[in-house]
């Protein structure tokens, strides 16, 4: 996930470039199954899917990607 580039176009229609950003927070979920937190570095989308699928099927996904969780 990276930033795209743009422009941000003033009311005289002069350009100047930018960026956009992701959306990108810390949040501290409960995993039962390990009886801890785990913190994750997630944009506000994966956030959603967090909450729609749940934190242990989340945590599986990421480890099947070889991260460390």
């Amino acid at each position: 996930m990276g930033s795209v580039l743009g422009n941000t176009i003033s009311h005289s229609h002069r350009r100047t470039s930018r960026r956009f950003d992701p959306n990108i927070q810390r949040k501290r979920y409960w995993l039962p199954s390990e009886g801890r937190y785990v913190r994750l570095t997630l944009s506000a989308k994966a956030i959603k899917a967090v909450d729609s699928i749940g934190i242990e099927a989340a945590v599986a996904r990421i480890r099947a990607r070889g991260v460390k969780v």
